[in-house]
């Protein structure tokens, strides 16, 4: 397995399972500076670094115009 694997590949490869993802996601969004998140087989799940990381993530948080969807502000 690659030495800093997605979550994709971590749920391929029977590591971790969906109920651990669906956790750490409802924890994050709950309290999004929670940090990473500690999965049962060890692994960090840090969905602020993935967020960073990725260019269309960025863009929309740093837009003032978000619509639908995007607007997750309730």
């Amino acid at each position: 397995m690659a030495e800093n694997p997605t979550v994709g590949e971590l749920l391929k490869a029977e590591v971790i399972a969906s109920d651990e993802i669906d956790a750490a996601v409802d924890a994050w969004f709950e309290k999004s500076d929670v940090g990473p998140y500690k999965v049962s087989s060890g692994y960090l799940l840090d969905f602020a670094a993935a967020v960073r990381a990725h260019p269309f993530s960025n863009a929309v948080l740093s837009s003032d115009d978000l619509t639908g969807i995007l607007d997750r502000a309730d």
